[in-house]
């Protein structure tokens, strides 16, 4: 296993995987470290002292819609375990804890009535997180949409910004003293394509080229709005900062020198992070080549008026510039081309005429989706940067999936190794302003339709147990030490003394480590 470790990151240009040498260095003062969780995958007791039904309590006990059948009733069993989970993150060393407030423990309608349980419980989350030292950083909305707003529509009723600020009110009002970062939506642009997309995540619906959108539309509008109450009416008393996180794999030309090839390649960026980021980061209204090709296909397919919605001059004012950082949840890459997808297909994912695929070549994971592409995350940083400005940046996801969830999970050490140092090559060569690493996960977990078939956990859990018992990852150890030197330091070697000599435990330990480090 050692040989593993002594190869350098791979790169990738045009179709040649070349190696690439691990840097050593430190991350800037003060640069966040932290787990993440999220409270459907992990919390369990979905129906406990006045929590509401949630669109992932129905989608689950619907069956037929997770692959193994299995639900987040229980889960990691986090509402009875937290205490326990924070322990973990001191042990590892890291001061942020990027959690998720269930809306159905605090709304269990989703407005109206407040759950005193359900603030109790949170404030117990909060609260102990602050006694061990580490900070939490809370994300309002992690897939969880109340089912009795479902039952109106959901995210499609434009009147979700309304119920959405009255929800972020409420958490503001009874954390914000404490929480000092907030997030607004987890990649919602899952939400909207595989929520009312392709229907195979909570609430499973299928309009991938109408409902899709409007969704999304919906989810800006909201974001926008719970923002725009925290700076008018908190923010000068509790002093946070809040901003969105949005999902993305990276977009690499499969022929970099072809421009076509590079024009597709903006292009899907536009249409996947761009998406949101446009309108919150730069002028208030979608990308314009996303605006172009949506429009154009709308009307070649005899749609009354464009299937991508316009923000009115009100909203776009608000929209503009209300994030103040951008949380990106990164894990893999693809190679993008152009492909003509015509207008027979009314279709989110054709409407940019691209195509993307994952290099054969490639490291693989757990997850289908999920190659391992360290590379990418560095070009990621390196577009956004030159397309948003000097925003400032959090890597709010990043990991790997194996379908065991093994303790000794050399194959996630690596994953970690290399996309954290191209985070540092990002920061300390290409000067991106990168200010937090938040892995994922710390848990193995609910993996939404997944199921508890694919394990991203820097701990393993034994959902077999009912006590659900928790064990260290060696990834855990190696992310502690990441932590611990803020960064990557070359280890001393230990020097003999005397007649010394180490115990071979202790020995076999040092090997694999000083491969993990020296490279």
């Amino acid at each position: 296993m050692l040989g593993f470790f002594l190869l350098s990151s791979v790169g990738y240009v045009s179709g040649y995987i070349y190696e690439e040498e691990i840097i050593m260095g430190t991350f800037p003062q003060n640069f966040k470290w932290g787990t993440a969780t999220a409270a459907y995958q992990i919390e369990g007791a979905w129906n406990v002292s006045g929590k509401g039904e949630s669109i992932w309590d129905k989608f689950t006990h619907e069956g037929g819609h997770i692959d193994d059948n299995s639900s987040g009733d229980v889960a990691c069993n986090s509402y009875y375990k937290y205490a326990d989970d924070i322990q973990l993150m001191k042990d590892i060393g890291v001061s942020y804890y990027r959690m998720s407030i269930a809306w159905t423990r605090i709304l269990p309608s989703g407005t109206g009535q407040i759950n005193q349980a359900g603030i109790d419980y949170y404030n117990s989350v909060i609260n102990e997180a602050l006694s061990q030292g580490i900070q939490p950083a809370v994300t309002l909305y992690h897939w969880d949409l109340p089912q009795a707003l479902q039952d109106q529509a959901g995210w499609q009723n434009s009147t979700v910004a309304d119920w959405f600020e009255e929800y972020a009110r409420v958490c503001f009002t009874s954390f914000g003293d404490r929480v000092k970062t907030w997030i607004t939506l987890n990649e919602p642009a899952i939400t909207a394509t595989q929520g009312y997309g392709t229907g195979e995540m909570a609430p499973g619906i299928n309009e991938i080229g109408t409902a899709t959108y409007i969704a999304a539309h919906n989810q800006i509008r909201a974001h926008a709005r719970a923002v725009k109450a925290y700076r008018d009416d908190f923010l000068a008393e509790q002093g946070g900062e809040i901003g969105i996180t949005l999902s993305i794999a990276w977009k690499e030309p499969k022929n970099a020198s072809d421009s076509t090839h590079l024009e597709a390649s903006e292009r899907a960026m536009e249409f996947d992070l761009g998406w949101y980021a446009h309108p919150i980061l730069v002028d208030g209204k979608y990308p314009p080549i996303m605006r172009q090709k949506v429009d154009e296909k709308s009307t070649a397919q005899n749609f009354p008026s464009s299937r991508l919605p316009e923000f009115t001059a009100e909203e776009s004012a608000m929209i503009q510039s209300s994030s103040d950082f951008l949380g990106i949840n990164m894990y893999t890459s693809y190679l993008t081309s152009p492909k003509d997808e015509g207008i027979q297909d009314v279709s989110y994912f054709k409407d940019d005429d691209t195509v993307g695929e994952l290099d054969p070549a490639w490291f693989t994971s757990g997850s289908s989706w999920l190659a391992v592409t360290p590379w990418g995350m560095r070009s990621l940083l390196n577009w956004t940067k030159q397309t948003y400005g000097d925003v400032k940046v959090y890597i709010t996801e990043n990991g790997v999936s194996d379908k065991q969830g093994n303790v000794d999970d050399l194959s996630r050490v690596y994953y970690y190794k290399h996309y954290i140092n191209q985070i540092l090559k990002a920061i300390t060569i290409d000067n991106v302003n990168v200010q937090g690493y938040f892995a994922w996960s710390l848990l193995d977990n609910f993996e939404w339709a997944r199921g508890y078939t694919e394990r991203f956990g820097l701990h393993a859990v034994d959902f077999n147990d009912p006590e659900r018992k928790r064990t260290q990852k060696v990834s855990a150890r190696y992310y502690s030490s990441i932590v611990k030197n803020n960064g990557f330091v070359p280890c001393e070697r230990p020097q003999p003394s005397g007649s010394t000599t180490p115990a071979p435990a202790v020995t076999a330990v040092f090997l694999v480590m000083a491969a993990i480090l020296y490279t």
